[in-house]
């Protein structure tokens, strides 16, 4: 185990209680170092939220490889009941160059049909939201590349991605032995423009987003923008596989990591900087998934439940970060009005403990994604002995 790794695992898991439990892996050419602290094993089964659109999109990138997936054709003409997408393309999908709304929230629906036919009823937006990154692309790519290919989205990913790699526990389904290894993501806490929200009753082997949790369950009807469940061994037979080409060519790994949609505004800031279905290395390093030691050709996603996945296939490099950022924590802050999170007994970082209406003391994992650079991923560069890449869009 990496001393450098250890520490920087346990001012999450100790001196600040922001996860949980934290599993890592990180590996240069075929060398893997790992470390683990709190409540986690090496049986731990995790959600991996949004990090399962990585999986939807090397599917995608695949089965256009194969000839299966044309980008350039209409959502529409691959299932008409997208009635109201027009000529949106499945490439537009892909690398978020649209926005696309449904009529209601999915998560409010009342239930899983509703909340389908409600994803059938998407629109197209004539002007694209600031905040390009959506779940909602690769909700509809599900059913673009079931129509595609004959056969479920989670067939596809076993077939394309979990066989070639090897991995055998990664499931839409976790199996009933299994579910006793699944981490538990109950008790979540919010603060919402004063409103305070608790979560809980929510069940192991169901994904924690809510709108996969509507619409998935536990039926193992794989959602696409979250909804895989997987260990750290079999995450790292993914980076490896995908590293090594065993999933996708090199030139659909390279088209997957080209900016799509970051640009810089007339006021100096930047957009998000995006690729197909996936984060791409950002200029302000504050708002880059993509880690300073990895260059132009990276791709990686988080996942709200406390996860990470980057890599460099041109320096054969990955990096996993496998936490739980919500099991009785604060993981959502949205000021009032004239307020800040110090306002609210929170450290300005995020950080630090809430005291909950019944006199619970929750910790925090607000604003958790921005302590990853200094605390992991300098830990990795450190365990690895990798050195800045300079970056410039």
């Amino acid at each position: 185990m990496s001393g450098a790794l250890e520490a920087g695992i346990r001012f999450f898991t100790r001196e600040t209680e922001i996860l949980d439990g934290l599993s890592v892996a990180c590996g240069a050419g075929d060398r893997t170092e790992t470390a683990m602290d709190g409540n986690v094993t090496e049986d731990s089964v995790f959600d991996l939220a949004s990090v399962t659109k990585l999986f939807t999109g090397l599917c995608a990138m695949k089965m256009k490889e194969d000839g299966l997936l044309d980008f350039s054709r209409s959502v529409f003409s691959y299932d008409r009941r997208f009635r109201h997408l027009g000529e949106i393309t499945v490439g537009q999908l892909m690398s978020f160059a649209v926005t696309i709304r449904t009529p209601v929230r999915l998560d409010a629906c009342p239930g899983r049909e509703a909340a389908r036919e409600a994803l059938f009823a998407a629109e197209g937006m004539a002007e694209q939201d600031q905040r390009a990154y959506s779940d909602i692309p690769a909700m509809i790519l599900k059913y673009v590349m079931e129509a595609a290919g004959g056969e479920s989205l989670a067939d596809c990913v076993r077939e394309m991605i979990l066989r070639p790699a090897g991995m055998t526990e990664t499931w839409a389904k976790v199996p009933d032995r299994r579910i006793g290894d699944c981490l538990s993501y109950d008790r979540e806490h919010r603060i919402e423009k004063g409103k305070r929200i608790l979560r809980e009753g929510l069940r192991k082997g169901v994904p924690h987003d809510p709108k996969a949790a509507l619409l998935q369950g536990d039926t193992g009807d794989l959602c696409g923008h979250a909804g895989l469940f997987s260990t750290r061994g079999d995450m790292i037979r993914f980076c490896r596989a995908v590293l090594q080409g065993k999933i996708v060519g090199e030139e659909s790994l390279k088209e997957m990591a080209v900016n799509r949609t970051g640009r810089r505004r007339e006021d100096g800031s930047y957009t998000q900087y995006l690729g197909m279905q996936c984060y791409v290395r950002h200029p302000e390093q504050y708002y880059s998934e993509i880690p300073v030691y990895m260059g132009r050709q990276a791709f990686g996603i988080g996942g709200f439940t406390g996860n990470h996945v980057s890599m460099d296939p041109e320096r054969g490099l990955f990096t996993i970060f496998l936490g739980n950022r919500v099991r009785n924590r604060l993981t959502v802050l949205i000021p009032e009005d004239g307020k800040g999170l110090t306002d609210y007994g929170l450290r300005a970082d995020g950080s630090g403990r809430f005291l909950w209406a019944t006199g619970e003391v929750i910790p925090s994992s607000v604003q958790y994604v921005h302590q990853k650079d200094a605390h992991l991923h300098r830990a990795v560069m450190e365990t690895l002995g990798l050195e800045e890449v300079p970056f410039h869009p």
